[in-house]
């Protein structure tokens, strides 16, 4: 039993060295994540080439989902140091990531967000509602007079944008938007439209009788052609849109604020009948624009003091001068976090604070 013990620790001791030594021959940071986060992190990667002696880290665009799949995916210099996601990690996440051995995760949110629904400057302007982009993208809707609810939904019928609401225009439904490993996606089918649906009072009971059926239904989006997944590159999505002027686009603001002058964006309301509001930065901020989130970045604690300035890419990103009310940052459209909320996040990132969730 002795020998057995001294073998398995061996065995052990010898695993551990072979990682180290491989996290050890990289002497770059490695980022994947969401294309929302992206430009943000390019910049504080850039930022931070160009004012310590560490190498530029590579930032790639991978989606929130497919960048959290990668980075729970082991430890190691063949996995990445850190992910951007627009929406926050879940719990099935956490449970890949403790399977491959990424046990310590150090969460940092970095600010807000609003997902726009923009379209081409010569574009005819619409005001939507929750409501109506659930009755203009859901999979299924309510039938014609009803509320919804068990036995009185229908394949989504509608064709024009007028279907769904008469003071819209008579033009097609066509919408461009991120695939499902999307953070923004996620975002959008949760706040849009099961905000939507949840304006269906019928809606209630299948929610209390059966939460499954009710989160596809009040979150499945249309296969029929009227939404288009247009890849995890939002300024292709703004790209389209200059030369379709029927085309709508989700992406987020940050977008929008870097291209202004060729887009437009739609103001959004909560219900029916409610004043709509557009995505600007202080209504994103103040949470009065209805779709807006968080974004955050994921750390894995074992490449810390292994690939080498890791503690310092975090200063860096957490830094008033980066992430603050005047920040660089802010300047490229990152919503900046409350003083309290910033403060106690650029403590987390120091002290390298595990994550729990709620």
């Amino acid at each position: 039993m002795k020998k057995l013990a001294v073998a398995a620790a061996l065995i052990s001791a010898a695993t551990f060295s072979t990682t180290d030594v491989e996290a050890q021959s990289r002497d770059q940071i490695r980022i994947v994540g969401s294309s929302t986060v992206f430009p943000f992190a390019t910049a504080v990667a850039e930022e931070f080439g160009r004012t310590t002696d560490f190498k530029t880290p590579i930032v790639e665009s991978t989606g929130s989902g497919g960048g959290l799949k990668l980075f729970c995916s082991g430890i190691g210099t063949n996995h990445p140091d850190i992910t951007n996601a627009s929406r926050r990690i879940k719990k099935t996440e956490v449970e890949l990531c403790a399977k491959n051995g990424v046990t310590d995760i150090v969460e940092v949110k970095i600010g807000f967000d609003g997902i726009v629904l923009a379209a081409a400057k010569d574009a005819a302007p619409m005001e939507l509602s929750l409501r109506d982009l659930y009755l203009a993208l859901a999979a299924k809707i309510p039938a014609p007079g009803t509320e919804g609810g068990e036995g009185n939904m229908i394949d989504n019928p509608n064709k024009t944008w007028n279907q769904v609401n008469a003071n819209l225009p008579n033009k097609p439904i066509v919408v461009l938007g991120p695939p499902p490993t999307s953070g923004t996606r996620d975002a959008f089918n949760e706040l849009a439209i099961e905000g939507g649906c949840k304006t269906f009072s019928g809606m209630k009971a299948i929610k209390k009788s059966n939460k499954s059926a009710y989160k596809a239904l009040c979150r499945g989006i249309r296969e029929d052609g009227a939404y288009t997944e247009a890849g995890e590159n939002d300024n292709l999505i703004v790209q389209k849109l200059q030369t379709n002027s029927e085309a709508v686009g989700i992406f987020g603001f940050s977008f929008l604020d870097q291209n202004g002058d060729v887009i437009q964006a739609f103001p959004v309301s909560k219900k029916e009948g409610a004043a709509s509001q557009a995505p600007t930065f202080e209504a994103i901020a103040d949470g009065s624009y209805p779709i807006s989130r968080s974004l955050y970045f994921y750390v894995k604690k074992a490449h810390v003091d292994v690939v080498p300035g890791i503690r310092e890419y975090l200063a860096e990103f957490t830094s008033d001068k980066a992430a603050g009310d005047f920040g660089y940052l802010a300047d490229r459209g990152l919503i900046p976090l409350p003083d309290e909320d910033r403060a106690k996040y650029e403590e987390d990132a120091r002290n390298l604070t595990n994550l729990t969730l709620d």
